[in-house]
């Protein structure tokens, strides 16, 4: 969620990222007002921020019914055409395989965007002859009303394309996924959004500039949501015995902070599982010593540590510990085997570990060949 956005709010429980595609979007509108002075300029600023404020509204839309539908949405990333939602892998597989429950969600955002255009463009025909709303263009820097009307009305005429991860995108992976495995149905309701992502960068290339940003938003957005479920996928089928490490160091309550220190900076291991008498009694980490120093001086590392922390099974797969790692916000969290300590897994090194073992997977199948 974290790659390529930028931290831009939080509404409730939903924390709110903006994708930096929104930034060639501003570019683009300031570019094309760059010759028509300060104000045309800001004006610009004025359309991008209507653009941003008509696709939150279209997100809610999705987060309101989701969330009434058991599909809460922990986070949202924001790009022009629409947004990239942030929820827990098990319950977006199992609602994208409900076709009714995903349809209603999927509608939620262009019902928003039907409710916004209609309000505008009835106070808009209030204040003049209906000609008006359809002189071209039809969005600019000069009409701002009229520009909000046509946005709202571009956003639910895109987003009902059956182009993955738009509205409609979903919608036709939902019905691909009851037929299916849910993997596959992904990957071929991305190669449509892809297509369609070719067309609108083709009609831009042969003049209409601003179709091939939609192009260029649509390819991003499916390459993000793409990556997420893969990745969903793919750490089902890893066990916290496949990529723990085995060979780590640990602490004791009875251990001064400096001496945690001490150790941190020669095992270049940044978390540790605190032990005693051979039970797992709290975690602590590098950056909790270095604090505690800092402002207490050196003290036990007992009365920093942290007692409040998860544990997971060898056999348990990846994602659910994973699930647990961020659930609550923590940075490592120990393997056990019959209440013994057997690994820890962080999250320093759990790409890095993934990576390994996915080579040395390949390279395992290609010896067998």
């Amino acid at each position: 969620m974290r790659n390529w956005s930028f931290f831009a709010g939080r509404v409730g429980d939903v924390e709110l990222r903006i994708h930096v595609t929104f930034l060639f979007l501003l570019l683009f509108v300031v570019l094309e007002e760059a010759n028509h002075g300060s104000a045309a300029i800001a004006r610009g600023f004025a359309l991008a921020a209507m653009v941003l404020g008509s696709v939150v509204l279209h997100e809610f839309g999705h987060a309101v019914v989701a969330a009434r539908s058991g599909f809460p949405v922990r986070g949202v990333v924001l790009f022009p055409v629409g947004g990239v939602a942030v929820v827990d892998p098990n319950v977006q597989t199992e609602s994208a395989r409900n076709l009714p429950r995903e349809t209603r969600i999927a509608l939620a955002g262009p019902l928003v965007n039907i409710f916004l255009a209609g309000i505008c463009g009835l106070v808009l025909l209030s204040r003049g002859p209906a000609a008006t709303l359809w002189s071209q263009p039809l969005v600019s820097v000069t009409y701002l009303g009229k520009s909000f009307f046509w946005i709202n009305v571009c956003l639910l005429a895109i987003n009902l394309l059956p182009a993955f991860p738009l509205d409609g995108g979903r919608i036709f992976r939902a019905w691909l996924g009851r037929r299916i495995e849910f993997r596959q149905a992904t990957r071929r309701a991305v190669t449509l959004g892809h297509l369609f992502s070719a067309l609108f960068m083709l009609a831009g290339a042969l003049g209409q500039q601003w179709l091939m940003l939609v192009g260029f938003f649509i390819f991003m957005a499916a390459q993000m949501e793409e990556r997420s479920v893969m990745f969903q996928s793919v750490v089902e089928d890893i066990h916290m015995e496949d990529i723990m490490l085995t060979e780590f160091s640990t602490l004791s309550p009875a251990d001064t902070l400096e001496d945690a220190l001490n150790k941190a900076v020669h095992c270049l291991q940044d978390d540790f599982p605190v032990v005693s008498g051979g039970d797992l009694v709290g975690v602590i980490t590098r950056q909790i010593i270095v604090d505690r120093l800092r402002s207490e001086g050196n003290g036990y590392v007992q009365g920093a540590m942290t007692k409040a922390f998860e544990i997971a099974s060898r056999t348990e797969t990846l994602g659910s510990g994973f699930r647990k790692l961020t659930s609550r916000g923590l940075s490592l969290i120990p393997v056990v085997d019959q209440e013994r300590l057997v690994g820890i897994v962080t999250l320093q090194n759990l790409m890095h570990s993934m990576g390994l073992w996915a080579e040395s997977k390949r390279l395992r199948k290609q010896m067998e060949e």
